[in-house]
């Protein structure tokens, strides 16, 4: 049977519309770093590279390929960690063009550094090879967090983070880091604005 992560993990994929507290075990990533705006050609490349690699590795099995451990799965969505460069903290509004990102893309366990070398081989009519280059495998270990299910557009985002600054008030918990991590439970380059769903997560103590 397929492994469909929004049936096996909702607590890290579905969330409430409610902040609540979560420990986020290790991941296992491939990740790309940039900066900038999202709305760039640069960060849709970069996006479209880790669903390439990723669906490498899920479609190996086609290519006579079947790695130990392997078992069907829907393939994860895409991940960001976001901050802004010193510049960019100094501003009283945010200017995305300042923006610091690491994208990623959760991998099934099975996933070995020499599968993710592979992976490359597989992307590289479809991915430049810069990016490939730039791409990594990491594995990331969160801990404790607040999170949240944010709907709608990404500028409407504060609404939410305020909600999550009062519930951490609320329950005497600190955050820890200035950046933040989306997961992006609905493909925006096919989705309504609108009509997005989006996780928005960050570190406490």
């Amino acid at each position: 049977m397929k492994y469909e992560w929004r049936k096996k993990e909702k607590e890290l994929y579905l969330p409430a519309t409610q902040p609540a507290k979560i420990d986020v075990p290790p991941i296992n990533y491939f990740t790309l770093k940039g900066k900038g705006n999202p709305n760039s050609e640069a960060f849709k490349e970069s996006v479209e590279a880790l669903y390439a690699l990723s669906y490498a590795i899920r479609m190996l099995p086609k290519k006579g390929i079947t790695p130990e451990g392997y078992y069907e799965y829907t393939v994860f969505p895409i991940e960001g960690v976001w901050d802004l460069d010193e510049e960019g903290r100094q501003l009283e509004q945010l200017d995305k063009d300042r923006l610091v990102y690491k994208l990623m893309i959760r991998q099934p366990e099975f996933v070995t550094a020499e599968l993710f070398s592979v992976a490359k081989e597989v992307s590289a009519k479809k991915v430049s090879e810069v990016l490939l280059q730039s791409a990594k495998f990491d594995r990331i270990e969160e801990g404790l967090c607040v999170q949240c299910m944010h709907s709608g557009d990404y500028d409407s985002e504060p609404v939410t983070f305020s909600k999550m600054d009062d519930f951490c008030a609320a329950n005497h918990l600190t955050r820890i880091d200035k950046r933040h991590r989306e997961i992006y439970i609905r493909d925006p380059r096919k989705s309504d604005p609108a009509k997005l769903k989006t996780v928005l997560r960050y570190k406490i103590k």
